[in-house]
């Protein structure tokens, strides 16, 4: 696991320089970046989503690019568009800003449905249609959107397909107080962290395949499948864990398995990523009455009720 390795310490490095205390936000970042998925950070203002997300594309030797999303915003502005050449007589294609390796989409919820629509075929299929012609997007390619949770003038909730393409959802969190005295020590101080060393895309994508060498044994193929399960039979769900969510979930223990230094998978690698894999993706019965935390909520009530396996897996067979 050197590239993972390689990665994993080249980004928590970078970052911890600049953010405090947010480590689990970068790791799950990372992880995002090496099971080829993308990061929803939602959080109230101050907390440093944007900073953490230009810190992680900074660690990376990656090309990067920013949107501040607005309500008059376009798909084209983000897509690119068709113009006609006067001089050269021919229409010529202009790539926008998702023609990069990571995009920040800052403030995603200030976008307009349409506008966020015009993510879905990039997210998914790593690709741009525009007017029948297919542009492939380079590898790596990465989407770290941020958004807050509780301003609703001018922002619109991102719809359930919308949030099905991300394959991580997480906060920041207010910091301890000996983050907080940190913080100010930082600022106050003019102490700013610099940032030497960086990951390739050759690093990147060789760290990618060997994720997907981490051996899953078939005992934990059905843990994960059960916990995908228990979330579509509670009562007060209208639509559970689709088998997306489930392939999600056993990718991102396979990326939390690399990063320990593993190349097979325990239940705690599952249990790792349930929440921030699944939780974004439940939808309630009473979805007006929906609070932030109820997707959590209803995922550890599944994790404490699935039995995990408990027989010592053999993993000779691999």
């Amino acid at each position: 696991m050197q590239a993972v390795k390689k990665v994993y310490d080249t980004v928590m490095a970078n970052t911890g320089k600049v953010i405090v205390g947010k480590e689990r936000v970068a790791e799950l970042a990372i992880i995002a970046m090496l099971c080829s998925g993308h990061i929803l950070i939602d959080d109230v203002p101050g907390t440093g989503k944007t900073v953490l997300a230009k810190t992680f594309a900074s660690s990376l030797s990656l090309s990067f690019s920013r949107v501040q999303c607005v309500p008059d915003m376009l798909p084209s502005d983000i897509l690119g568009v068709n113009f006609f050449d006067m001089k050269q007589n021919e229409f010529r294609f202009i790539k926008g800003p998702v023609f990069t390796n990571v995009l920040l989409a800052d403030e995603i919820n200030r976008a307009m449905p349409k506008t966020q629509s015009g993510l879905l075929e990039c997210m998914e299929e790593h690709q741009v249609t525009i007017e029948g012609v297919t542009y492939k997007l380079e590898e790596p390619f990465m989407v770290i959107a941020t958004q807050n949770p509780v301003e609703t003038k001018g922002t619109f909730d991102l719809p359930e397909a919308q949030l099905d393409r991300f394959l991580i959802k997480t906060d920041m969190g207010y910091p301890s107080h000996e983050d907080s005295v940190e913080i100010l020590n930082r600022k106050i101080n003019g102490i700013d962290g610099t940032r030497a060393s960086r990951a390739t895309a050759e690093d990147i994508l060789q760290a990618r395949e060997e994720v997907k060498r981490v051996y899953l044994h078939r005992d934990l193929m059905s843990y994960a499948a059960a916990i995908c399960e228990a979330t579509r039979a509670d009562k007060n769900v209208l639509l559970g864990a689709s088998p997306r969510a489930m392939i999600a979930l056993a990718r991102v223990a396979q990326a939390k398995a690399a990063i320990e230094g593993r190349d097979y998978v325990i239940p705690d690698d599952i249990k790792y990523g349930a929440i921030p894999v699944l939780a974004h993706r439940i939808i309630f019965q009473n979805s007006f009455l929906r609070r932030n935390d109820m997707g959590a909520e209803l995922i550890e009530k599944v994790l404490s009720s699935v039995p995990v396996p408990s027989e010592r897996i053999d993993f000779s067979g691999r």
